[in-house]
């Protein structure tokens, strides 16, 4: 019988972090619910939810609303309009690279106001005559984030622009951090083509990823589409909004 106390108040504190780890799931579901039904969410976004489905992707890269977050590349906040919701009452966002938009538009909405910029004087440009996008090897000035997001952005650059990419990842991110990426699909090793060049091949990805330093940790089929034949531009009518996409989770070694 001397053992009935320990035993007891060890199953006690697996229940309480059970029970606490459940709620925190639910909070972020409930904020994730709210952000997906706000008015600045227009119908040219909440049309794209089905097919992105944002509530298992966040769920696959383990966001929480504590988080430091940065999300690199956001184009027009499909999602930083779901992100920075989540994460303003315990977290950080900051957004960075191609942001110009973002800054005299998005960022001056309610709700916004807490959303950092990173590194603004970075420069993402299309050298003249190429075909890919290239970007200057610089820091984002932070440390210790817990996930850095790019969704759909790693096809658009050139090697030294995805070396620069995962590099400011990388020193921006705490041990164990995550990096977190979803892009189309492109067949594994298949040459450059007129029909390719928005699509990107999974295993170059990994192998670059992890050169900069960072461990493979899981892969979703979240996105995973099989009527994509994987031999057509991603805005042609017939895959646009359903092309195959890989999401992979790397983690800062």
């Amino acid at each position: 019988m001397k053992y009935r106390k320990p035993i007891i108040s060890l199953i006690q504190g697996i229940v309480i972090a059970t029970l606490g780890m459940t709620a925190q799931a639910g909070d972020i579901a409930d904020k994730l619910e709210i952000a997906m039904k706000a008015e600045i969410r227009g119908e040219s976004d909440t049309k794209r939810d089905k097919n992105r489905k944002p509530r298992e992707t966040l769920a696959f890269f383990g966001l929480e609303d504590d988080m430091k977050v940065v999300e690199l590349i956001p184009g027009g906040g499909w999602y930083t309009k779901l992100l920075a919701p989540i994460l303003a009452e315990n977290g950080q966002l900051h957004v960075a690279f191609g942001t110009r938009w973002m800054e005299k538009n998005l960022l001056t909405q309610p709700g916004f106001e807490d959303v950092k910029v990173a590194a603004p004087k970075t420069k993402m440009y299309r050298p003249e005559g190429a075909r890919f996008y290239t970007l200057e090897s610089t820091p984002l000035g932070l440390t210790n984030q817990d996930i850095v997001f790019t969704f759909r952005n790693y096809h658009n650059f050139d090697k030294a622009g995805r070396e620069a990419m995962n590099q400011a990842a990388h020193k921006s991110l705490k041990s164990g951090g995550i990096y977190a990426l979803v892009d189309h699909t492109k067949r594994h090793m298949e040459g450059l083509n007129g029909e390719n060049g928005r699509r990107f091949d999974p295993v170059l990805a990994i192998k670059e990823i992890q050169a900069a330093g960072f461990e493979f940790v899981d892969y979703s089929d979240l996105h995973f589409r099989a009527d994509d034949e994987l031999e057509y531009e991603v805005g042609r009518r017939s895959v646009s909004g359903n092309t195959d996409r890989w999401t992979l989770k790397f983690k800062k070694i």
